[in-house]
Parts: C-alpha cells; sequence; structure tokens
C-alpha cells in the first residue's frame, strides 16, 4: 500500500488520500465470511482511484489478480449507481457472475466477473450521500 501511494504521489496527481483498513462481512461463490483489506481512496480531479491490498479472509477475488512485484495493477472499474434494488434485480438476469458482494447500512457492492469480455471485473456500488463524503466524493 504504501508503495503504490508513493508512486501516485511521485507522479505529482494525488490531491487527496484517505486510507484506512476495513473487515466486512462478504458472500462469494466459496461461501460467506469475512475480508479485511487495506483501501486508500486517491482523487485526481473527479476520479477516484482505489488501490487495495487484500489481508486476510475471503480477499481471493483480489489476492488472485496480485502482480508477482510490487506494481500497481488495475483490477476493475466502478460504476455508481442510484436505485440499488432496481440495479440488483438486473445483476440476476445479467450474464456475468458476482464473485463479491457485501453491504452496510451506508453501502452495498456487488463485483460482476466481466474478465471474458472486457478483461477485467466491474463493481456496482451504492451509497449513501454521507458516505460518499466520508470517501472524499465530492
Amino acid at each position: 500500500m504504501d508503495k503504490a501511494l508513493e508512486q501516485f504521489h511521485q507522479h505529482g496527481a494525488a490531491q487527496d488520500c484517505i486510507s484506512f483498513e476495513v473487515e466486512v462481512e462478504v458472500t462469494t461463490p466459496r461461501g460467506s465470511g469475512k475480508a479485511k483489506n487495506k483501501l486508500a481512496f486517491v482523487w485526481i480531479n473527479n476520479l477516484q482511484y482505489e488501490i487495495i491490498q487484500p489481508v486476510s479472509g475471503l480477499v481471493d477475488v483480489y489476492k488472485e489478480q496480485l502482480p508477482s512485484d510490487d506494481s500497481l495493477r488495475f483490477h476493475h472499474h466502478c460504476v455508481r449507481v442510484d436505485d440499488w434494488d432496481s440495479f440488483r434485480q438486473s445483476v440476476i438476469e445479467s450474464v456475468y457472475p458476482v464473485v463479491l458482494e457485501g453491504h452496510s447500512d451506508e453501502l452495498k457492492y456487488v463485483y460482476l466477473d466481466a474478465r471474458d469480455f472486457l478483461g477485467h471485473y466491474i463493481e456496482y456500488v451504492w451509497m449513501t450521500p454521507n458516505r460518499w463524503q466520508q470517501l472524499g466524493g465530492k
């Protein structure tokens, strides 16, 4: 995590950075349980980069994509949705399998495996305005 953040700062583009470690309940094809990750949200203008360092638990969706060195690797892009219930219903009809899902009172997210088509995962997220601000959103 520290090396990744340093790379962003060396390029001089990172304006804001919020980092923390979190343990959450998730559901994966392997079952349900806890996933612990170190997260950093780096803002460059209105674009957020999320750096994820898997720590323990059900973190295979991240761990399997790690490079053999300390370089950065693109893992997924994320789309924020306004109406979670309608969106989540459309996921059931999607051709892309769910590989990770979690939620709290202020945030819900799901990862779809679009690697065969796009070469990466797609994350969809819903969050309260308060949570968006906590993560640096404008």
